[in-house]
């Protein structure tokens, strides 16, 4: 059951509206004030919030302003009550990411065709793509609903790197989003000493050189294919219609392109504070995550940039990773025999 949270001073044209969609079949949360609907959004966040404009304490334009800011209400859909028809205020709303409108007095069949749309697109939006080019496309189909958008899923050329050719050198200015269909990628930084460390390695599914793209500034990393790689280039322009279209779109695309953080800021906490043993261990359980049969082809080098350490310790460790049992090599892949003892091995 879906529920909708009602902000609404009115006690008359609430208890309406709480009549309206509990026959409806909509779970209703209500209150009586902006100030009170901003806390109980936060508290219990709902799946819609129709929320009317003029209201003491807070009114409606201060409480979008409030529940966009929060990642928990973000993508909230939010409709506005409003007796108030003029464009200013119908500008003022979409401009700070609102929804829709809804103008009092409403007809019953108005408001409930609004919200379902609403709820629909939202869910829509939300779905978790699969990381392939299907997915992808998935994904960007269901923004093609947006007329602006509508170029983006046309226009999108693919182009074959090759093994240890770049895709981007820093200091370059960006031009692309990046999709990796097939094969992988590694990003990386070079230090004043002329060494690497790898920052990031991607897979098919996985997007990367947005971040400059988005600042709009040069490169301040380097990417080349680790092995023979296929990758969809975005045009820059389109990505910022999708950026910027919708903010349903725009957090969707956020979050797909914000999935390596947290793995970013572990790797970096393990370079500070944990050995090279540990590190080692660390890189192979995260590779084997990337491969589809869990069979890890890296260069030695590749793998020592990874850890940040010399090559001639990462091939130390493999071979006492082998003795000890954790691991086995053949051809120079990697395949994890006991991952439950290499998780928690000591350092």
């Amino acid at each position: 059951m879906k529920k909708i949270l009602v902000i609404e001073d009115n006690g008359e044209v609430r208890e309406n509206l709480e009549e309206i969609l509990e026959l409806s079949g909509y779970e209703v949360i209500s209150a009586e004030d902006g100030k009170v609907g901003v806390e109980k959004a936060l508290t219990d966040p709902p799946d819609l919030i129709l929320c009317d404009v003029m209201m003491p304490h807070l009114d409606g334009f201060g409480v979008l302003n409030i529940l966009s800011k929060k990642s928990t209400t973000a993508n909230v859909p939010f409709i506005f009550l409003t007796a108030k028809a003029e464009k200013s205020d119908f500008r003022r709303g979409m401009n700070l990411g609102a929804d829709d409108y809804i103008t009092k007095p409403f007809y019953k069949d108005e408001l409930l065709e609004v919200i379902e749309t609403r709820l629909r697109k939202s869910e829509q939006l939300r779905k978790q793509f699969d990381k392939t080019e299907q997915g992808l496309t998935a994904f960007i189909n269901e923004a093609k609903g947006y007329e602006e958008l509508r170029k983006l899923s046309e226009e999108r050329k693919t182009k074959n790197i090759k093994r240890r050719e770049h895709i981007f050198e820093e200091g370059e200015f960006p031009r692309y989003l990046y999709f990796v269909k097939r094969g992988k990628v590694k990003v990386y930084k070079t230090n004043e000493d002329g060494k690497d460390y790898i920052i990031q390695i991607c897979k098919p599914g996985d997007f990367f050189g947005y971040l400059d793209l988005i600042k709009d500034e040069k490169y301040t990393e380097s990417a080349a294919a680790m092995e023979d790689t296929e990758v969809s280039l975005i045009p820059k322009e389109d990505f910022n219609k999708l950026l910027l279209a919708n903010r349903d779109v725009a957090s969707q695309l956020i979050k797909m392109l914000a999935d390596n953080v947290t793995e970013k800021e572990e790797q970096l906490l393990n370079l500070a504070y944990n050995s090279v043993r540990r590190r080692v261990a660390d890189a192979i359980l995260l590779l084997s995550q990337k491969q589809e049969d869990g069979s890890i082809n890296i260069l030695r080098d590749d793998l020592a940039r990874l850890v940040g350490t010399a090559k001639e310790s990462v091939i130390r460790m493999l071979t006492e990773f082998k003795e000890d049992g954790y691991i086995e090599i053949v051809d120079g892949a990697i395949q994890i025999v006991d991952r439950d003892r290499l998780e928690n091995m000591h350092a």
